[in-house]
């Protein structure tokens, strides 16, 4: 059976939509300015064993499928053989029809391996082994694949602790993508998680700080946000549930942090304190270098503790919360703002129901000294399939200026996820030739055409200000 997801003309429903993506979208170069890429596999250009071992393993939205599809755990994480777990995921893929998986997946085996059918369990071992042998191959390793989807920037997202060594190996020795770290300081700021003030102790002894007080905590985070820049980090990400709307006093952030750092448990109300002050000094600092900021809002995480305990956390039993977002972002953006500190920056909900809310706030603090400073960012995670990104281009261009959008990134953990950038690409050329067929738009070509290399690809260069 022919598989229409891997045509040429996949998603373009007309003429216009099609020259549109051939001319302009698809040979753009892909910069992925938020992912969870293991940097160690980028620095030692790492080979996969196997199909499974680069396509299974860690990918909890496979994973999530898999259970839904009445696939045992063993089957899917346990001691069930590589072979075996790819088998099950192929007799998983055409019960996926509608889920974005089912797209995602055979893009996937078609732009890397050349695997044009439907997969499915009549074929499993034959793709298995065409694929396997192919990953044996020299120009098979991780770079080479990074190579072959003309990605030219990769954000890992790495924790202050870190002390970067991958990064400055790649550095090193470059292979024509740049691989730059991002700043993801979550742990730092979550003061009521278990193990905070072991956590403490971690970067205090990589900073050469004794954290004994607040500004001790403050003085380490800045110190490594300083190290990340040396080595190229230009990028804050922040994955929270939401940002708190909650009043304090320095006096009482020092003494929530006494109290926390002598072995005393913290409230509810004193953990939102001081996860706001701690946001502001360090959105200060961000600004200071000239980082973007990323806020990542909306996940209600780890809810099955019987996974969570097996497999631990990014195990696919996460989901979308129906937190309060708006107040805690105004005062926070509104604070920067008020001392002139606030930096450029990307904000992200999981819940559909906020895209208009997170869309109008960006709004609110545009201030003309960059095209498109503040950021609504793209339909992340749950969101992140045909509907999902239809409505956050929708929000965005009712509300804002998609023209000035920053487009795709892959926030995934997995080397064969930049299709996805080829997904959103083809999806924005159709809706853009969807509304010139209606007359909705003016029929020119070229000005349009610009306006989707820019959101593809340009946009995104001009706004990082990632080292040459």
């Amino acid at each position: 059976m022919q598989n229409p997801i891997v045509a040429d003309d996949f998603l373009l429903e007309s003429d216009v939509a099609r020259d549109l993506y051939h001319t302009y979208a698809a040979g753009a170069p892909i910069i992925d300015y938020h992912c969870h890429l293991p940097p160690a596999q980028l620095a030692n250009d790492h080979s996969f064993k196997n199909l499974t071992d680069v396509w299974l393993r860690g990918d909890h939205y496979k994973w999530r499928a898999m259970r839904a599809n009445g696939i045992p755990e063993d089957g899917i994480t346990g001691s069930a053989s590589d072979r075996e777990k790819h088998r099950n995921w192929a007799a998983t893929l055409p019960y996926t029809m509608r889920n974005p998986l089912y797209h995602w997946s055979h893009l996937e085996l078609d732009r890397y391996f050349g695997v044009s059918d439907l997969l499915g369990p009549d074929n499993a071992d034959a793709v298995y082994d065409r694929c396997t042998e192919q990953l044996q191959q020299p120009d098979f390793s991780v770079r080479s694949l990074v190579k072959r989807m003309n990605v030219k920037v990769i954000c890992t997202t790495d924790d202050p602790t870190d002390d970067l060594a991958h990064h400055r190996a790649i550095r090193e020795d470059p292979f024509g993508c740049q691989v730059l770290p991002g700043f993801r300081p979550d742990k730092a700021i979550l003061i009521a998680a278990p193990g905070y003030t072991d956590y403490l102790d971690r970067l205090g002894e990589v900073a050469d700080i004794d954290i004994r007080t607040y500004d001790d905590l403050v003085d380490a985070l800045r110190s490594r946000m300083e190290y990340f820049h040396e080595l190229g980090c230009r990028i804050s990400d922040h994955g929270l549930n939401e940002l708190c709307d909650t009043e304090y006093t320095d006096k009482e952030i020092r003494s929530i942090f006494s109290q926390i750092r002598s072995g005393m448990a913290v409230g509810s109300i004193e953990a939102e304190q001081f996860q706001t002050a701690l946001l502001v000094e360090l959105c200060k600092e961000y600004h200071r270098l000239g980082w973007t900021q990323q806020f990542h809002l909306g996940a209600l995480r780890n809810n099955n503790d019987r996974i969570l305990r097996k497999l631990g956390a990014d195990a696919g039993v996460d989901s979308i919360g129906d937190f309060l977002q708006a107040r805690g972002l105004a005062r926070l953006l509104n604070t920067l703002d008020s001392s002139d500190q606030l930096t450029k920056t990307i904000v992200y909900n999981l819940n559909p129901a906020d895209n208009e809310v997170i869309a109008t706030m960006m709004g609110n603090f545009q201030d003309g000294s960059v095209a498109g400073k503040m950021q609504y960012g793209s339909a992340w995670w749950f969101l992140d399939q045909l509907d999902g990104m239809e409505k956050q281009i929708n929000a965005l261009s009712n509300m804002g200026l998609l023209s000035r959008f920053v487009g795709m990134l892959t926030d995934s953990r997995s080397f064969l996820s930049f299709p996805r950038h080829e997904y959103f690409r083809r999806l924005l050329c159709n809706m853009f030739g969807q509304d010139i067929e209606r007359g909705l738009l003016p029929d020119d070509r070229k000005f349009i055409g610009g306006l989707i290399e820019n959101i593809c690809y340009t946009n995104a260069k001009n706004y990082f200000n990632f080292p040459a």
